[in-house]
């Protein structure tokens, strides 16, 4: 029998972005939170002096014990699915602080036509340039309606930047100034403006300077190391929960914190959650603790699963599109690049930021004409420098053996000859693409593991093949001897990272017919439960989610206070 705790205010499961950023406001307005993480404690000073390749970028120390819990996949509903059983496609963070931590810091806001794709693409195109079985919907929520919140998430994190000269409307500048800008990216700039598109530096969560945010948390500047993606950020420079709204949380006395806590279950009756029931994974005690409130605030996978677990909202059914938990999985296409391989310059990219780089969104969202495409959406176009890491850094051109003395001798030529132009494409959800609970496969405490049902769609074909084409064009603008571009999408694999760039399966909208959450990430099953994260999207834009997500936390945020005073539905 579970042992019962006291009752708190509010539950957060999961003390990421999300669940840091509802821990912050709501004990800074008072109220009493308790937020449980499945993994460890995390801190600056646990990357001391520890810029290991090895160990972070490919061990995965960050991340998801694999042997103990991890999702299955299949392509069609026509095949079996099976257990992710090494890290591939995506990476599943853990631990106080989750996928913010080991993040790069890309940090774009959705485009205006991202909130509205579906009224937007038939008013412009007709109902016949949506694919049969494409899902898409609006959000429910316009981005003048998020602006603020996208405001408010950008000063906390001190994103560094300048506006997109095809973004939305902003209230503010960023709160500090774009990065440095490298002789690589000087060369996409240059190439870029003459082609007459509109480059922009991208926003970054590494700081350009040191920085002070609205809640008092003093940061200091990047220095450039070129360790952000799988790692932890030692100076603090990279904006993650630990060091931003977590210790706005702990220092007002209303915050607890409780480690290697997974939660199992939503308990609810009568369509109110009572509270959540968690495994201490550290003794194996099985612990009830009641609350008024209770916030999902875990990665896309663990939020759809937790609810599916719990019978808490109606499962999706893909033969007849009724219910909602599940629904509209979707994800990124990221094939769309172009690699360019110089003979006569050489470029230090070793050095670089998570978030250091130049971005142009003229094929992204409905920026051009889709009349005579058989696609719809896009995706931004970026040349970054992350810092080219020793062990995963070897490019080498097409028509290269992939063994012996010629591969030795290219790899060593191009090491700093080598430029990367990425293209980061939209998703568009499909009825055929879900979650779901496998029927086989469990995880170390007997519960079912999550189930992806997903593949490219001619949509994503023409997208990756349209985008990549672009890509080539910019990097011969920009002199290289050789381009090396995709020429088709095959199918999609789990084996090759892509992106951890997931979304959907508890999806925002205006009616409680078609999604789970309204657009304050309240259920409407329940209303003293909110779900926030990416799992929120109905569809993935041509962009990283991060902005977005915690543009969401903020306004949640402001909806459960709301709710706290007067109960109901919010929306």
């Amino acid at each position: 029998m579970a042992k019962t705790l006291p009752k708190t205010d509010v539950v957060i499961a999961g003390v990421g972005w999300s669940g840091g950023i509802i821990a912050a406001e709501l004990t800074k307005a008072g109220l009493n939170v308790v937020g449980l993480e499945r993994g460890k404690e995390r801190k600056t000073e646990d990357y001391f002096m520890v810029h290991d390749e090895l160990r972070y970028a490919l061990r995965y120390e960050l991340f998801q014990d694999l042997s103990k819990e991890t999702i299955t996949f299949r392509s069609n509903e026509k095949v079996r699915a099976l257990p992710m059983r090494s890290y591939g496609s995506f990476l599943l963070g853990t631990g106080l602080g989750g996928s913010g931590v080991h993040w790069n810091g890309h940090t774009y806001r959705f485009l205006p036509y991202d909130f509205q794709i579906r009224s937007k693409t038939i008013e412009r195109y007709g109902k016949n340039k949506l694919p049969a079985g494409m899902s898409i919907q609006d959000w429910g929520i316009t981005y003048d309606e998020l602006e603020p919140y996208y405001d408010k998430f950008e000063k906390t994190a001190g994103i560094s930047g300048a506006p997109n000269p095809l973004g939305g409307k902003r209230s503010n500048p960023y709160p500090t100034p774009p990065m440095k800008q490298s002789p690589s990216l000087q060369k996409f700039t240059d190439a870029t403006t003459r082609l007459k598109l509109h480059p922009y530096p991208m926003p970054s969560a590494n700081l350009s300077e040191n920085y002070t945010n609205p809640d008092g948390i003093a940061r200091v500047a990047c220095q450039y190391c070129g360790y952000c993606e799988r790692f932890g950020c030692e100076y603090g420079a990279k904006a993650d929960p630990v060091v931003t709204v977590i210790p706005v949380a702990n220092k007002t006395g209303k915050f607890e914190i409780r480690s290697h806590s997974d939660v199992r279950r939503i308990i609810h009756k009568g369509g109110k959650a009572t509270g959540v029931m968690y495994i201490d994974v550290t003794t194996g005690e099985e612990i009830f603790q009641p609350a008024d409130i209770v916030v999902a605030a875990s990665y896309v996978f663990n939020n759809t699963r937790l609810l599916l677990l719990s019978g808490l909202g109606k499962p999706y059914d893909p033969s007849t599109g009724k219910g909602a938990i599940g629904k509209n999985y979707a994800y990124q296409v990221i094939k769309g690049s172009a690699a360019g391989f110089f003979e006569k310059e050489q470029f230090n990219t070793y050095a670089g930021a998570g978030a250091l780089g130049v971005s142009v969104d003229d094929y992204n969202g409905d920026n051009f004409d889709h009349s005579s495409l058989n696609f719809i959406h896009g995706g931004v176009i970026t040349l970054t420098q992350s810092g080219a890491r020793p062990i995963q850094n070897n490019p080498v051109p097409s028509g290269t053996a992939t063994w012996g003395k010629e591969f030795k001798t290219n790899s060593l030529k191009y090491a700093n000859r080598t430029l990367s132009i990425g293209a980061q494409g939209s998703s568009m959800s499909f009825k055929h693409h879900f979650l779901d609970l496998d029927p086989t496969f469990k995880d170390a405490f007997g519960d079912p593991l999550i189930r992806i049902t997903f593949d490219f769609e001619d949509q994503d074909r023409e997208l990756a093949k349209f985008l990549a084409l672009k890509c080539s064009g910019i990097m011969k603008e920009m002199g290289a001897d050789h381009v090396d571009y995709l020429k088709e999408l095959g199918p999609y694999e789990i084996m090759t990272y892509q992106s951890t760039h997931n979304t959907g399966g508890v999806i925002m909208g205006a009616d409680s017919g078609d999604s789970a959450v309204n657009n304050y990430s309240q259920m409407w099953d329940a209303d003293n439960v909110f779900v926030i994260g990416a799992s929120s999207f109905p569809q993935n834009a041509g962009y990283n989610p991060t902005d977005t997500v915690g543009a969401l936390a903020y306004r949640t945020a402001e909806g459960i206070l709301s709710y706290r005073k007067n109960g109901g539905l919010l929306v």
